[in-house]
């Protein structure tokens, strides 16, 4: 196949990406994740549970606002 077919597929594949509506569920990709996993998380990511678990807004890090020089 010449190049412009695989351009034409291509620029078909990003104009349904970029026109499509996408509502993502993000409680039923947990749920799905967690299937997987057996409920469990794995270590390397249970201190970034607990500093973005939902919450008060109060407990989330602070944020530098000052630039690095």
């Amino acid at each position: 196949m010449g190049r412009g077919r695989q351009k034409a597929k291509q620029t078909k594949v990003a104009r349904e990406l970029k026109y499509r509506s996408i509502s993502t569920d993000f409680a039923s990709l947990e749920q799905e994740l967690r299937q997987n996993t057996g409920g469990e998380i794995p270590p390397a990511y249970a201190d970034l549970i607990e500093e973005y678990s939902p919450g008060d807004e109060d407990d989330w890090p602070a944020e530098d606002t000052e630039p690095d020089d």
